[in-house]
């Protein structure tokens, strides 16, 4: 009865007021309740977001674990897979990377890919070695270092490439360790013959 008469005695002005209030108070929950259910959907799509990239990464790992397999089996058709599937690209350096690293990689299966005449396994090969760092390494360190990280094939005219471009690296860290035996004419028989009685 109390707030009856209450009301009863309010101004028409008052009364209008107290109507804006009661209409904004109204607007003022609806927006909040717009609100909330705007933030819900925006975890829900984060929620989905989050599930399709973990399932975008599980089935790339899955992806990368067959063309590791496929590698190890046949070099060749494993680059060919990786990079039909997007996880290489055609890029040189991109395909040495991966074999430098090495993940899960045969390193007999690395030094088969690298030792392959197709002019882009040689670029491989030269992109490979350059991955390599053997500055301020002697002879025997980076020789050790270089194929701790392939095993080199059985054939003669691979291994002698793969030396080769080795070598050129090498020399290349390494400026002034060798001096090359363009530099100057070759030394007369007798000198030479006498420079190994001087080391006996």
């Amino acid at each position: 009865l109390s707030a009856c008469h209450t009301v009863e005695r309010l101004s028409s002005g008052e009364t209008e007021e107290l109507q804006r209030i009661k209409w904004h108070r109204k607007q003022l929950l609806e927006d909040i309740q717009k609100l909330k259910d705007e933030i819900a959907d925006v975890f829900a799509q984060i929620d989905c977001f989050e599930t399709a990239e973990e399932s975008r990464l599980a089935q790339k790992e899955k992806e990368l674990c067959i063309g590791r397999k496929k590698f190890n089996m046949d070099p060749m058709k494993g680059i060919q897979y990786l990079i039909e599937h997007k996880l290489l690209t055609h890029n040189v350096q991109d395909i040495a990377q991966f074999l430098y690293k090495g993940e899960g990689l045969n390193k007999t299966a690395i030094g088969t890919y690298l030792g392959e005449r197709d002019p882009l396994n040689l670029q491989v090969l030269q992109a490979f070695v350059d991955c390599h760092e053997f500055a301020n390494l002697n002879l025997v360190q980076a020789l050790r270092q270089f194929l701790w990280s392939f095993r080199l094939p059985g054939e003669a005219q691979k291994i002698d490439r793969m030396m080769e471009t080795f070598a050129t690296r090498y020399c290349l860290c390494n400026p002034g360790v060798f001096q090359s035996t363009e530099l100057g004419p070759p030394e007369p028989p007798q000198r030479r013959q006498d420079c190994l009685v001087a080391r006996d």
